[in-house]
């Protein structure tokens, strides 16, 4: 159930919030070491008073409304003490409009909204708003009172049909200037809006807000998009709308912009834009003043940026994911020759664990909320022994086991009749959740759901033995090397920088491959240099035949590019449903009943040093 007693009325939260700011403790303003002033007035931006405009964020929402996690069925919780959903966010949304005066701010989101929890899924698929239903996430939205969102790349996973769907039920723009028609290059969403702010004693100020989203979307959700819509690259698109915005008579420019501020690619070479580009494009697109950045979940309470052109400051802002945080942009605003300008800005971030959820959210989608549980948490089978991700970046376990299972044996069927009839099956899954557990006894949609996270769907693919051995080097890529057999903690192996993982390779772009039967057995050796590492690679007993055909069981994500593997994005498709993998394990669960590991599960990999096993500790 939902927590009650986090449920204050909106007026009594407002009070305490302020109060905290006011005493300068631990809750509104005081966040990871930054804080910001009260509001300065509302000069009209002469004789030196300036104007403050203030700009408030969110991003990658993820389909959290509440402090509450699907997966484990309790309340959200973290090691660092993170709480999220929208709710709370709005509660801080809102304690700051009162402070600095509500028609003094502006409320932006910078994408990724209707994917990422069961909450999001269950409208997406199980009762679409396709056929009637409302989206949980627009209607908290629309209580919170957002002015704009930017599209993000989630935002597309369920096809143009659900994403346009979802953007009727906003009550604000949903923008993209990127996410252009395929063959016109027109957008196919809302590029900006100007906002109008009113100033008493002045001309009002006119804020453009321009939305942009990462165009790896054109990879990640290829089979949605292409021969639809098309994403030019964020720095060359807003090089079109900046000055169209200013043409308009935006006095300032506001970017919320899907897209992370430390350049990187996690596609390599096939697109010619990069992934992360926020940075770039406050160094080389004028006339932006701040940019809210989402898509990297990362917290980056203030960065300036110089722009190469005009040699003003830029203000970046990126607000931690899921709700846990909420960007606060200061612009103070002054009239130059008549017209408005940033003066000076600043920036930080509030925590979302500081603040109850607001009443009005709660009691709104509380039904939906309940609704999602009873699914969750439906029994559909039972399993004979516990399965565990909690070591499956480096060693094999049945969990990631059970999911190569699944998605081998369903391509494997889908064979029977075709011309792939008869090759040899293998299929690939990453550890997505560290935390996804399915008990001994009963299982339940949850536990499926939290061993398989993303709303990835299944293709199969046929490549060479030679190949094979390709894509295990490209994920062996993700370990960190060792100087000779021994015992290290997990965290000096994994989670390898690269130039394209500058913060280190995540998790889900580290591929553990398996066949059916136990047959595909390799040793990744942690002793020898990145594209060296696999030895012993086998399949039935036997040294892999290089120049042999194997279908491979791979989802969309990586079949399209994502985590820039060899050979996926040009091999041949023999299989493709558009299902996604979640439910093909649900299925696969509720037609069998019984789950049995040992009937499955088996050690087809090492990490080794030289031929010594190593031993990795947690």
């Amino acid at each position: 159930m939902l927590m009650t007693n986090d449920l204050f009325e909106s007026e009594t939260t407002r009070r305490q919030l302020l109060t905290l700011a006011a005493v300068g403790g631990a809750g509104l303003f005081t966040v990871a070491g930054a804080s910001t002033s009260a509001a300065q007035g509302r000069g009209d931006g002469s004789n030196g008073k300036p104007f403050r405009l203030t700009v408030l964020g969110t991003t990658d929402l993820h389909g959290n409304v509440f402090n509450w996690d699907y997966f484990k069925d309790a309340s959200y919780s973290d090691s660092r003490g993170n709480h999220v959903g929208l709710a709370k966010a709005a509660t801080l949304i809102q304690a700051v409009r009162v402070e600095r005066g509500a028609d003094t701010c502006i409320t932006l989101d910078a994408g990724d909204t209707i994917q990422g929890t069961p909450l999001a899924y269950y409208y997406a698929k199980i009762d679409p708003i396709t056929r009637g239903s409302k989206h949980p996430m627009a209607e908290a939205m629309n209580l919170v009172g957002y002015d704009a969102a930017a599209l993000g790349n989630h935002e597309y996973n369920y096809g143009l049909d659900t994403l346009h769907t979802f953007e009727s039920q906003l009550n604000f723009p949903l923008l993209s200037a990127n996410s252009v028609d395929w063959d016109s290059g027109q957008p196919v969403f809302r590029p900006y809006v100007i906002k109008t702010i009113q100033v008493p004693g002045s001309k009002p100020i006119r804020v453009g807000i321009l939305g942009l989203v990462t165009p790896g979307v054109a990879i990640w959700d290829k089979a949605n998009v292409e021969g639809r819509v098309r994403f030019p690259g964020i720095v060359e698109q807003a090089k079109v709308f900046v000055p169209r915005l200013k043409a308009a008579g935006a006095d300032i420019v506001i970017v919320s912009a899907h897209s992370g501020a430390d350049t990187s690619s996690s596609y390599g070479d096939a697109l010619p834009f990069p992934e992360n580009a926020s940075t770039l494009l406050a160094e080389q697109v004028p006339d932006i003043d701040a940019i809210l950045v989402g898509h990297a979940h990362r917290e980056i309470p203030q960065r300036l940026v110089t722009n190469a052109q005009t040699g003003r400051d830029v203000l970046l802002s990126e607000p931690l994911y899921w709700g846990m945080r909420v960007t606060v942009m200061d612009l103070d605003l002054v009239k130059v020759r008549g017209q408005w300008r940033v003066a000076s800005s600043s920036a930080t971030t509030l925590n979302s664990n500081t603040a109850p959820e607001d009443a009005e959210i709660a009691a709104l989608l509380r039904s939906s909320h309940e609704t999602v549980r009873a699914y969750v948490n439906s029994v559909i089978g039972t399993c004979t022994e516990a399965m565990s991700a909690a070591t499956s970046r480096y060693e094999d376990t049945a969990a990631m086991d059970f999911i190569n299972l699944v998605q081998a044996e369903t391509v494997k069927a889908s064979l029977a009749g075709t011309a792939g009839d008869g090759l040899p099956v293998l299929s690939i899954a990453a550890p997505f959740n560290k935390n996804a557990a399915i008990p001994a006894g009963d299982v339940t949609v949850r536990d499926v759901a939290g061993l398989y996270i993303y709303d990835n769907t299944l293709l199969g693919i046929v490549l060479t033995g030679a190949e094979v051995k390709d894509y295990l080097e490209q994920s062996a890529v993700y370990f960190k090397p060792v100087p000779g057999p021994g015992t290290y903690p997990a965290d000096a192996v994994t989670n390898a920088v690269t130039t394209n993982a500058p913060n280190g390779t995540p998790d889900y772009n580290y591929d553990i491959m398996g066949g059916l039967d136990a047959a595909l057995t390799y040793d990744i050796d942690l002793t020898q240099a990145v594209g060296s590492r696999i030895s012993g690679l086998s399949y039935a007993g036997a040294p892999i035949d290089v120049d042999g055909e194997f279908v491979v069981a791979i989802n969309n994500y990586r079949q399209s590019g994502g985590g820039s593997f060899p050979h996926v994005t040009t091999a041949p498709v023999v299989y493709n449903r558009q299902v996604e993998i979640r439910q093909l394990i649900i299925d696969w669960v509720t037609a069998r009943g019984v789950v049995d590991p040992p009937s499955f599960a088996s050690v087809d990999w090492r990490l080794v040093a030289g031929t010594t096993p190593l031993t990795i500790t947690p």
